[in-house]
């Protein structure tokens, strides 16, 4: 993508003080778009800079995953020069966006009012574990509580006989991508009014509303029409399938694509029984289904099964492990894996977003910053002084 390309956010400056991934996922998606991203760090860092592997001490592979297209700035926010630095950034900002609970932000002077009464156009961004009408308002958050108090591992409960959590922070990332729409929505808000907006998202409610999506199912209407949880994705059954040679996953959703399988199946018949002749009564009779359709896929090596579905335009694919991404023929098609170079860190491997703007990528306009990076730079670009930017950047 050429430098000139004007983003959909060119021209934004985002103050984020946020840590660990839900927050700095958020604002790596605005960097992403566009906006100037100023990370304000403690001056031990953000705690992710110590996860993983590193080539250099506070660079590690999960501060580098979701990090890029951010500067740093370095302020110990316990002092007043570092707090008074921090407002003249605020003072200049569009959107200010932090992950600390909200006693906490408040306790630094920096509560949404407080704000607003400095900048009346900024957007205030407020990434709450709880939202704070609630009684849970102030508890502190990390994704294998949400994962749990959400309902996702307990969906595994209901399922398996046990609880579990996905072996991924996907409460963590799941919010952060909802946090990243409702921040957009509130710049487009701020853009069409010109007046400041609040705009909270509080984790516990937009995962639980995630995983209800489909589990609401009977509990959507009242009285209740039903039990919560969707048969089809609660079917013990419904798992990667096994093939003569290995494992595969296939969906047939509607009538023709049932009826193409057990034509390929060499079981037409089966779509004369009447449990799976229509979407309601398939779903009504899930298990028995996908245990047939396990059986029938057991016969044929998965090279087979792939192509013969893939040619009847019945959705499906191999099980691919971790490792099996980075040879994946489409993945390398589009260049998902992105060759960087990071002036400290050397060749990097920059996951792609999977957006494309008029058939472009989105560019990796900035490094993953060093801690403190660029707090000089920033803080001169405000205003500061020598000496306060020297009072600015002590630490406690």
């Amino acid at each position: 993508m050429s430098n000139d390309l004007s983003l959909p956010l060119s021209g934004m400056r985002v103050i984020d003080l946020t840590s660990v991934l839900f927050g700095p996922y958020a604002t790596q998606i605005l960097g992403d778009f566009g906006a100037e991203v100023i990370k304000i760090e403690a001056p031990a860092g953000d705690p992710t800079r110590g996860l993983g592997p590193a080539r250099h001490e506070g660079m590690g592979a999960g501060f580098l995953g979701c990090n890029r297209n951010k500067k740093s700035v370095k302020l110990d926010l316990k002092r007043e020069p570092a707090r008074d630095a921090l407002w003249r950034l605020i003072e200049g900002a569009d959107v200010f966006v932090h992950n600390i609970r909200p006693q906490k932000v408040s306790g630094l002077g920096f509560a949404p009012d407080a704000v607003a009464a400095r900048n009346s156009k900024i957007v205030y961004g407020a990434l709450h574990g709880y939202l704070e009408e609630g009684p849970y308002a102030g508890q502190p958050a990390y994704d294998d509580v949400i994962q749990g108090e959400s309902g996702m591992a307990g969906a595994f409960l209901a399922r398996d006989g046990e609880p579990a959590f996905a072996p991924s922070v996907v409460a963590d990332k799941s919010t952060a991508l909802i946090a990243a729409t409702g921040l957009l929505a509130a710049l487009f808000q701020r853009l069409r009014t010109g007046n400041g907006v609040y705009m909270e998202i509080g984790m516990f409610e937009s995962m639980a509303a995630y995983t209800l999506l489909e589990h609401q199912y009977g509990l959507s209407f009242f009285p209740p029409d039903g039990v919560a949880g969707y048969p089809r994705v609660m079917s013990r059954e419904r798992k990667p399938y096994a093939t003569r040679d290995g494992y595969i996953c296939m969906v047939p959703y509607t009538d023709k694509q049932w009826a193409s399988f057990w034509t390929l199946a060499g079981a037409p018949e089966v779509m004369d029984d009447p449990r799976y002749q229509s979407l309601k009564t398939r779903t009504e009779h899930v298990n028995s289904l996908y245990a047939r359709t396990g059986e029938a896929l057991k016969e044929r090596p998965t090279a087979q099964w792939l192509a013969l579905l893939k040619e009847a335009e019945i959705p499906c694919g191999p099980i691919n492990t971790l490792d099996d991404l980075q040879s994946d023929p489409h993945l390398k098609q589009v260049e998902f894996f992105r060759r960087f170079s990071h002036p400290s860190e050397g060749e990097l491997e920059i996951l792609d977003s999977g957006l494309r703007i008029n058939r472009q990528k989105l560019p990796i306009h900035q490094h993953q910053p060093a801690l403190g990076e660029h707090s000089e730079t920033i803080l001169q670009e405000c205003g500061l002084s020598p000496s306060e930017i020297e009072l600015a950047l002590q630490c406690s």
